[in-house]
């Protein structure tokens, strides 16, 4: 277990963005085993935890932000629910999304799409992933992809708005006729998908649902509003 209390970590963090006078900034908490026994039963080794913090700016782009981004479907698949703790932030389980997000660039896109074993729809290389059809909202549901913290804020910001959201199995075709798509995560926040494998999802522009949640979400973030001001942490 991580030697420190949750209020503890929470303090180094902000701590962490004090020292470096950081305004805005990406923070990855990280913990690792330590020295010890070589091999890989390492149980008794020490744990211990870092903290990192720096300026990234929009990590798929201000231009993706502001007008979507394209997305290919990867020829690599997200691992089945029993191949890891798959709801885990494990770093040795993003070699996958690594490979998974060399090929969409070297194929001349911006992102990649994973499906899951069974074929249906899992999540992106680094984000969860939302699509919209009828006026309601449809996100993979918790069985082998990370949990994430945006995507969690995301369906409270929706349902709050009145928006009805299903956390239910879809597959990529349903991405393809889909009014409207975007990915939810820490670094990509909400970034809207305009092109998948080629095809425009929807007009191939940010639609009116997303683009309502970038707000709202984007005021909460800067301390604009206070309807979710509970998530923010002062420093």
């Amino acid at each position: 277990e991580v030697p420190y209390a949750h209020d503890e970590i929470c303090e180094a963090i902000a701590a962490t963005v004090r020292e470096n006078k950081l305004h805005e900034c990406y923070i990855r908490p990280i913990a690792f085993i330590g020295a010890g026994a070589m091999g890989l039963y390492a149980k008794g080794n020490p744990i211990h935890l870092a903290i990192a913090a720096w300026s990234w700016g929009a990590y798929l782009g201000e231009d993706g932000i502001n007008n979507g981004i394209k997305v290919k479907t990867s020829s690599f698949v997200r691992g089945h629910v029993n191949s890891n703790m798959t709801m885990a932030k494990v770093c040795g389980y993003y070699v996958n999304s690594q490979l998974a997000k060399n090929e969409a660039i070297s194929c001349g896109y911006d992102e990649a799409l994973l499906l899951d074993t069974e074929g249906y729809v899992s999540e992106g290389s680094g984000e969860n992933v939302f699509i919209e059809r009828g006026g309601a909202l449809k996100t993979t549901p918790l069985t082998s992809i990370l949990e994430g913290i945006t995507r969690e804020s995301v369906i409270k910001i929706a349902r709050d708005q009145g928006i009805v959201v299903r956390e239910e199995r879809f597959t990529r075709d349903e991405v393809y006729i889909s009014n409207e798509a975007f990915f939810t995560g820490t670094a990509a926040e909400i970034t809207p998908i305009r092109e998948l494998d080629g095809r425009a999802v929807g007009t191939g522009e940010p639609g009116p649902i997303t683009k309502k949640i970038q707000t709202i979400f984007f005021d909460t973030v800067k301390g604009k509003v206070d309807t979710y001001g509970s998530w923010l942490t002062h420093i």
